[in-house]
């Protein structure tokens, strides 16, 4: 597996998780990465991005509560999600692409469950 995400779980509606997704050295060096989700039977949405050189880009609808960063030196990139609402239920998806190159590397999901 070349991107390994984990730390979903099942959380209360205002609490909060930490996701990370670990690569291997080569997908991770010089490259973008991405947090994406998808709800059951819905498309699925971009949530934040991390450039390699840190600059960062959210949704809207999570702005202000989550937190993209990267440990270049771990070769990993985690989620931060504060104050969880059910409407972030989601299976959720790590993503490594660096423009004009391909392939475009994904990471197997971890299902995040917010209850009401």
């Amino acid at each position: 597996v070349q991107l390994q995400a984990s730390g979903g779980g099942s959380v209360q509606a205002g609490g909060s998780l930490r996701l990370s997704c670990a690569a291997s050295a080569s997908i991770f060096s010089g490259r973008t990465m991405y947090w994406y989700r998808q709800a059951p039977g819905e498309q699925r949405e971009l949530v934040a991005g991390i450039t390699s050189t840190g600059s960062t880009d959210y949704a809207e609808s999570v702005k202000g509560r989550f937190t993209i960063s990267r440990d270049n030196a771990k070769n990993t990139v985690f989620l931060q999600m504060n104050s969880l609402k059910p409407e972030d239920t989601a299976v959720y998806y790590c993503k490594a692409e660096r423009s004009g190159f391909r392939p475009i590397y994904w990471g197997e999901g971890t299902l995040v469950t917010v209850s009401s």
